[in-house]
């Protein structure tokens, strides 16, 4: 590799959106390059990985007893240090495998609101996983950056975005946040709903995969045109056979609504909170959803139903804060004003 070349892998910085249920990279000039499932599957007996992402979340609830699948992110934080440092770093060398010259600046964006213990975790993890620098980024403010909105203007925006783990809410204007909170409901309660109203209506044992599936293939909001019907697969509970039951769209609609109405819930919290100038801006521009679960079914028209003003999903709602977080890796003096640390590391 010549100079010009070792230059160009040198400026590789990364962003992740370090996510509860996926993790994203977006590397520099490049775009968003991996998303994978946030799980690492290690044997037991020897301490080694044995897979990450995809391949690890295919034996999620399929493992043998030396086997265990690990979700190292949980409500949006690390959950369990090691299995993150492995997991970041394996995702690390899989887009940056070019040792320690290369080492990349990283950018992660974690939910608003952390607290110090968890911000030096995530900062750890990341030189441990092959950083040279480490700075931090706010989801919200990630996913606003990356939904396209005027986050610089002295104008009110307001993003909502909707992960595995958390759902940040935040209002911003001036290229900061004037009104934010973080609550511990994602995608992963929509599942855990769907499982327990199974349970309860059918006495059918679900796993959180096909919970998982199921919420993609019927999960929605507010009614909607066309609502299917789908044969689901459990265990009987009063037999402990494998057994099959027919649910509807509605039915799983009324299995979600808990966790739905609590996003909503936080979304007026944090309007309560806006100062009447910034909640103007917003009645007219309007709420923008991004996050995985922003694309669950009919849920900006159940928002713009329940809140009565103009609410619209992100274009890659699944990618907003990696497209954010990256614009930070982009145009690092730009972007320095939404970081949130400047920490010291190797160069």
């Amino acid at each position: 590799m010549g100079v010009r070349g070792a230059a160009a892998w040198l400026g590789r910085d990364l962003a992740v959106d370090l996510g509860t249920a996926n993790t994203l990279v977006y590397m520099r000039g490049r775009g968003v390059v991996l998303s994978e499932p946030s799980v690492l599957a290690m044997d037991t007996r020897t301490g080694s990985v044995l897979a990450v992402g995809h391949g690890a979340k295919q034996m999620l609830g399929r493992t043998p007893a030396a086997i265990v699948a690990i979700r190292p992110l949980h409500d949006g934080v690390i959950a369990d240090f090691d299995a993150a440092e492995d997991m970041l770093r394996a995702f690390i060398q899989r887009v940056h495998p070019h040792g320690f010259w290369s080492r990349p600046r990283l950018v992660v964006a974690v939910p608003s609101g952390v607290t110090g213990v968890q911000l030096r975790a995530v900062e750890e993890a990341g030189y441990a996983a092959g950083a040279r620098r480490v700075y931090i980024v706010e989801q919200a403010m990630a996913a606003a950056i990356g939904a396209g909105l005027a986050v610089y203007e002295p104008s009110g925006s307001m993003v909502v975005d909707i992960g595995g783990g958390t759902t940040d809410v935040a209002v911003i204007s001036l290229g900061g946040i004037v009104s934010a909170t973080s609550v511990p409901i994602g995608g992963d309660d929509m599942d855990d709903a769907i499982v327990q109203f199974v349970k309860k209506e059918y006495s059918l044992l679900l796993g959180e995969r096909t919970a998982e599936n199921i919420k993609i293939a019927l999960g929605s909001a507010f009614p909607l045109a066309d609502e299917p019907d789908a044969e689901i697969r459990g265990r009987d509970m009063v037999t402990g056979l494998p057994s099959t039951v027919l649910v509807s769209a509605a039915e799983i609609r009324h299995a979600l609504d808990e966790p739905v109405t609590a996003v909503i819930d936080a979304v007026r919290n944090v309007l309560d909170a806006t100062p009447p100038e910034l909640a103007g801006d917003i009645a007219t521009s309007g709420i923008v959803l991004a996050g995985g679960g922003a694309q669950l079914g009919g849920l900006a028209d159940r928002m713009r139903h329940d809140l009565r003003m103009p609410v619209r999903v992100a274009d890659r709602p699944d990618q907003a804060v990696a497209l954010g977080a990256g614009q930070c890796v982009e145009s690092f003096e730009a972007m320095r004003s939404v970081v949130l640390t400047r920490p010291g590391g190797l160069g």
